[in-house]
């Protein structure tokens, strides 16, 4: 979000941010952001209040052009970085748990943005999803924009492997010949950290011992990674490192990164390891595993998920040399950065804002 503001911000714009909760340093001069207060015991009641409290402050000020990162009502863009809410619900739960005031709140947040009725036009990070969301909202093809993956060069300007791999072993007292299998993400069953935790208990012992195994992201309070490795027998391999500022570093001085995700609607971080030239392995149901497979930078795993193909190409790659596939990676980011601007997503907005205000 705050990248688009900047990008926005740059090509003459003003922005102002509403949000229930700012972490890190203020904004840049030209953007206003506002901490509205939220309250509730429950997540979707935290929700629907910071919810009314943005639409309360909507009409009390006139803006332009309303970019939501939430999904909420009198939108006039939604940038999609999250899957089909009822489509999951109706796959991954329970009849009864569409009668419950978590789902009804969620599911009409949801129809706020993509229903007939609405206006708000949605950026998609990958096309695949409109189907999905139009099989349950009917929503017209206009109203959808792909847009294409950010590449974000100017994290991993000026980082050398071989640097970044001494940071990453001296940052977390490891051997210097150690190898580090790296996952990034908030949502440890979503992302298949477990699947990825199974892998490093699977390798032969001689290569186990020299492999540590290193979870980037603020994994919920309910997530089981300490109990799960200890059943494992590799506790003492796992470091559960949070969120952290210095994710180009680790990931230019990892050797492998695991992203089995269950369910991804993109995966930014697919592109980042591109970046990187971190060699990867992820599945299908991953929005941007396509780049991965079209760059030949890792392993793409099909569908349905098979723990016994992950842990051979986990083993594989850690024993494999890896230099033709961080060539591709370095080859693909080269090709994709020529083709696609710099502030894609800012782009489609300011042309959006404008086709609004010429119909005005």
């Amino acid at each position: 979000m705050l990248r688009i503001a900047n990008d926005l911000v740059r090509l003459g714009h003003q922005v102002n941010i509403l949000t229930g909760e700012w972490r890190g340093d203020a904004p840049a001069s030209g953007i206003v952001h506002t901490v509205l207060p939220t309250h509730g015991w429950m997540n979707h009641q935290r929700h629907r209040n910071l919810i009314a409290a943005m639409q309360e402050k909507l009409a009390q000020q006139s803006f332009d052009y309303v970019v939501g990162f939430n999904r909420m009502p009198n939108l006039d863009a939604y940038y999609a970085a999250d899957p089909c809410f009822v489509d999951r619900a109706k796959v991954t739960r329970g009849f009864w748990y569409r009668f419950t005031p978590r789902y009804q709140f969620f599911a009409e947040s949801e129809k706020a943005v993509f229903g007939t009725q609405s206006p708000t036009h949605i950026l998609l990070l990958t096309p695949r999803d409109q189907a999905i969301f139009q099989e349950h909202y009917k929503t017209p093809a206009a109203r959808f924009h792909a847009l294409a993956p950010n590449i974000p060069l100017a994290k991993f300007a000026h980082l050398t492997t071989q640097d970044c791999r001494d940071y990453v072993r001296k940052t977390f007292n490891l051997p210097s010949q150690a190898n580090v299998i790296l996952t990034v993400g908030s949502a440890y069953l979503r992302k298949g950290v477990d699947r990825a935790m199974l892998g490093l208990a699977s390798l032969p012992s001689a290569l186990r011992d020299n492999t540590w195994f290193l979870a980037i992201g603020e994994l919920e309070s309910a997530s089981t990674f300490k109990q799960d490795a200890q059943k494992l027998g590799i506790a003492d391999r796992c470091i559960e490192a949070g969120g952290r500022d210095d994710a180009p570093q680790l990931m230019r001085g990892a050797d492998v990164l695991a992203h089995p995700a269950r369910s991804e609607l993109a995966g930014i971080v697919l592109i980042e390891t591109l970046v990187a030239e971190l060699p990867v392995i992820v599945t299908e149901v991953c929005g941007y595993a396509n780049h991965i497979e079209a760059a030949k930078a890792g392993v793409v795993l099909s569908e349905p998920f098979n723990q016994a193909e992950f842990n051979q190409a986990l083993l594989n790659l850690l024993q494999l040399d890896n230099a033709q596939l961080k060539l591709n990676a370095q080859k693909y980011v080269q090709q994709l950065s020529q083709s696609a601007s710099p502030q894609a997503e800012a782009d489609v907005l300011i042309a959006l804002a404008s086709q609004k205000h010429r119909s005005q």
